[in-house]
């Protein structure tokens, strides 16, 4: 089977290897004539950048980085990017790297025709409908890590550094009019930053196949998204340079992000207060919590997920399905607990609040309250 194919859904993705070179016709088709790339710190001098900045450089769309992005974009980063983009006559943006640099890059193409604060535009209700849409530049997004699939989605994580909380930014038009996804690019990702993305992704699929919201697409593609990553992520993270795992790997984050419009569940709401004060990594937060919240969620998802184990050719049901995400998560090496993650001297108090505050709370099978979440954050830990 030949691993290349173009697709418009949720939106318009070049998939393939070697399809960074088509990096000028992706601009042109986004209306991008001096884009600004955007790419976390640790990408900066890596030569997946600096291939693609001499191709920008090549097709005469200049060469401007900016790249003051944390692991945890915060609204810090956002100004000094916005400030970067500005002075720079910047008419949209390529969001190149992980989820840090496609979310950040993704809000810095939506803040740049704006004139109310960021927070005012949080995923709450239809606070999007407070965005002049005109305002919102273009963005062309390319992956190079397979797990947050942020590059197909209409939303990014932003920490908001005073407060220590990550906020949810939700818009239509956050949505990247253009993807290239050349699995290529995630070769040289560290094993463990491939194990994290990796159950990033896995997480994404499991809590929209478990989300109690009606999404039959979003059902069907998240239980495809589990078997890809059930078949593939352990082969990338031993064998890096296997470019058929990590295609299936990409397809499989992108297969996430879109899936979770049926909603996400407590890994989410667990893992985001951890990594906002913690500043621990998004994608292995939710594997140490996953089985945890498992077992807290059994009485209300244990006929799918029976279903679930059946196709994914996991023996034993729910319970075989509970052992396989320990299995896997000790293959790759992942921490057992918040604990060994890291996490230490913790303020319970605020974490609970935080998590029942967090908007993935809501589409949780079984609805948390302060006391259940605390005892969820306890075995964790």
């Amino acid at each position: 089977m030949k691993l290349t194919g173009n697709w418009t859904y949720p939106t318009s993705i070049r998939f393939g290897a070697g399809r960074i070179e088509e990096l000028a016709q992706a601009c042109a088709a986004a209306g991008l004539r001096k884009p600004l790339l955007v790419t976390d710190r640790g990408l900066t001098n890596l030569d997946i950048t600096t291939r693609t900045l001499a191709l920008m450089e090549q097709a005469g769309l200049g060469a401007a980085l900016f790249s003051e992005v944390d692991p945890n974009p915060s609204d810090v980063n956002l100004e000094a990017g916005l400030k970067r983009y500005r002075e720079g006559g910047h008419d949209g943006v390529i969001a190149f790297g992980g989820g840090s640099g496609l979310d950040l890059g993704k809000m810095l193409a939506f803040m740049a025709g704006q004139t109310r604060p960021l927070w005012d535009f949080e995923d709450i209700g239809d606070w999007w409908t407070r965005a002049d849409p005109d305002g919102i530049d273009p963005i062309v997004a390319v992956p190079t890590t397979a797990g947050t699939g942020s590059e197909v989605g209409r939303a990014s994580v932003i920490t908001n550094s005073a407060t220590q909380e990550k906020k949810i930014i939700f818009h239509p038009k956050v949505l990247p009019t253009t993807v290239i996804c050349d699995p290529e690019l995630t070769m040289s990702m560290p094993s463990a930053i491939t194990a994290g993305t990796g159950m990033d992704a896995f997480a994404h699929c499991l809590e929209a196949f478990c989300s109690p919201h009606y999404h039959p697409m979003s059902q069907g593609i998240a239980l495809e998204g589990l078997r890809l990553v059930k078949e593939n992520l352990l082969t990338a993270f031993q064998h890096g340079s296997d470019v058929e795992a990590r295609s299936h790997m990409m397809v499989a984050a992108a297969m996430g992000a879109t899936a979770f419009q049926k909603g996400l569940g407590a890994i989410h709401a667990l893992s985001h207060p951890i990594g906002a004060m913690h500043h621990t990594h998004h994608g292995t937060t939710n594997a140490v919590v996953m089985q945890a919240v498992l077992n807290f969620n059994r009485p209300a998802v244990e006929d799918r997920l029976d279903q679930a184990a059946a196709y994914l050719g996991i023996d034993g049901g729910f319970d075989g399905l509970y052992d396989f995400v320990g299995q896997l998560n000790n293959a790759l090496s992942i921490p057992k607990n918040l604990s060994q993650l890291g996490v230490e001297n913790v303020d319970m108090d605020r974490l609970v609040k935080d998590a029942m505050g967090d908007p993935c709370a809501g589409s949780n099978p079984v609805k948390m309250t302060a006391e259940n979440t605390r005892k969820l954050y306890e075995a964790c830990l």
